[in-house]
């Protein structure tokens, strides 16, 4: 080979490897966005199978190969490392075309991130070969390394907003801050708590899924003003003191502790720190002395909080306590005759002052009258009647709660609770799959960051598919379908669907969407059911939904 065909085939490596490392710096911005930039977080990310895989990849095996012969004959190898640099460029662009090429969102943070990392590397673009594969294989610990270093001065930013919101908030002196926390129930909760007082109030929430510190002072700052009476707050929190950070910042007068269970436990470290922070420890702590705390009683971690608040807060602090039926506790508000249809929930509240009402509620789910009940108590200590409180509610939809019925391809039912999942909230999604009577598919993948009771969870929703999948007025065995999209528990997934009498073969492990919607396409017809729990892939919803 000439020195000039040598150098014009050095010049397309050099072109191909930027293209592809523009790719994977996007990627590794994008899992550290995903993962709020908690380290802990981040590295529980590859507990899972696809961490695995990712560190596993048998191509960067390959590459630290070549790496090593590169240094022995460097123009013997170049060819090889031609080939899989356009291959990666080409499989870019064709995942920029079907738009499933992974990106952080744009925020400041994230343009300043990709920056750097890209202009570390455009330092290196007229390097040898041998660096240019040397910073190829080294890219995660790179892009983490500028992650992890700018850090610092984000979290000093960070903090000065939190100061200035709470600031800001402090001058509100008549208005009412309701904080909400747990693990679960958190959003829907506010929404409908929302909804409700906002039928009466001048009310602002905390919007979507923005329930961490950044996102609630941001809403302070930019949404808050002086005619508000009520401001609600989602509060989530990946470590112990997360909780009372956020109730510095807010100071809230009322809390509402929706539901503990083990998500999370992996980046808490330990039950007792999430049981501090998301199990409502520290937002009880923070209530001013003549505060209110409303606690789901129908949670066993809720329950033993309610029973220990005065030791923990003093006997000032108001508590009331919720549950769907009373045999539990002697309960402030609680159910009767709940009904779940396929696109609404009807039951009767009763009080502990012997007030009553029906509601009709667009939601889905039983499990939403749970979370109802504590935005119906936490109304009423407002003054408003069940009355008004019931005819509130027809205002809310279903997209406030988390999961949506739409018709699919061939007017299959798509239940679509993919925006995130819990250990709770799959068994209480699979019971809503049961409301309908045809084929019955459930798509999802294994819950993260559980910790050590990851496989004890697994085998728990594996019964409950089982329970689902057979369930028929006449006992009779049924040909439904439970597709997992991740490795990391199928396992046991399966391993317990199997022993509580569920065919092995209607239980699959595929993560392609086009293989997904041909099993489902091939089993169900108009009027079969699919639930699409957690983070499916979004290529599969929107095939379902064409």
């Amino acid at each position: 080979m000439t020195f000039e065909s040598t150098n014009f085939v050095i010049q397309i490596i050099v072109l191909v490897w930027f293209i592809r490392t523009i790719k994977f710096v996007l990627f590794w911005i994008y899992l550290w966005q995903l993962k709020e930039y908690h380290v802990g977080r981040f590295i529980d990310h590859f507990r899972t199978h696809k961490g695995k895989k990712l560190l596993l990849d048998p191509l960067l095996a390959i590459k630290i190969i070549l790496l090593l012969l590169l240094f022995i004959k460097p123009l013997l190898f170049i060819w090889p490392l031609l080939v899989i640099y356009a291959a990666e460029s080409l499989i870019f662009g064709r995942q920029i075309l079907k738009r499933s090429v992974k990106i952080p969102k744009i925020t400041f943070k994230t343009g300043l991130l990709v920056l750097v990392s890209l202009g570390i590397y455009g330092l290196f673009i007229r390097a040898d070969i041998f660096v240019l594969l040397l910073f190829d294989i080294f890219v995660p610990i790179i892009v983490s390394l500028v992650v992890l270093i700018f850090q610092p001065f984000f979290v000093i930013a960070r903090n000065r907003i939190l100061k200035k919101a709470a600031k800001k908030i402090a001058t509100y002196k008549n208005l009412t801050v309701i904080g909400i926390t747990g693990s679960y129930g958190k959003t829907s909760t506010k929404e409908f708590l929302t909804t409700i007082l906002s039928s009466k109030f001048k009310v602002l929430a905390t919007p979507e899924h923005k329930n961490s510190e950044i996102g609630i002072a941001q809403t302070i700052l930019n949404d808050l003003n002086d005619k508000h009476q009520i401001f609600i707050v989602e509060m989530g929190s990946y470590n112990k003191r997360g909780i009372k950070l956020l109730c510095d910042m807010v100071k809230p007068k009322i809390g509402i502790v929706t539901g503990v269970n083990e998500q999370h436990l992996a980046t808490f470290g330990s039950l007792e720190n999430l049981l501090s922070a998301e199990g409502g420890q520290e937002l009880v702590k923070a209530l001013p002395k003549n505060g209110l705390i409303i606690l789901n009683g129908d949670n066993k971690y809720c329950l033993d909080l309610y029973k220990n608040i005065y030791a923990m807060a003093g006997g000032a602090l108001k508590k009331r306590i919720y549950t769907v039926q009373k045999n539990k506790i002697d309960s402030d508000i609680w159910t009767e005759d709940v009904t779940v249809g396929k696109e609404s929930v009807f039951f009767i509240a009763k009080s502990r002052e012997k007030e009553l009402a029906h509601f009709k509620v667009n939601v889905l789910g039983a499990q939403q009258v749970q979370n109802l009940l504590g935005a119906i108590l936490l109304a009423k200590e407002f003054g408003m009647t069940f009355g008004e409180i019931a005819k509130a509610c027809e205002n809310i939809t279903q997209e406030q709660a988390g999961m949506t019925l739409k018709k699919g391809v061939h007017g299959i039912n798509i239940i679509d609770a993919s925006y995130s999942s819990n250990p709770d909230g799959v068994a209480a999604d699979l019971d809503y799959l049961s409301v309908f009577g045809g084929k019955r598919v459930i798509v999802m993948p294994c819950l993260i960051e559980l910790g050590a009771e990851s496989a004890a969870i697994h085998r728990r929703i594996g019964q409950k598919i089982s329970q689902v999948c057979l369930a028929s007025p006449d006992h009779a065995q049924r040909d439904d379908l439970a597709i997992i999209t991740t490795k990391d528990k199928f396992k046991e997934i399966k391993e317990a669907a199997v022993q509580n009498g569920m065919n092995s073969e209607r239980i699959l492990l595929c993560d392609k969407p086009q293989e997904i919607l041909h099993h489902i396409t091939t089993l169900c017809k108009e009027g079969d059911a699919v639930l699409l729990e957690g983070r499916v892939p979004g290529e599969l919803i929107r095939l379902l939904e064409k």
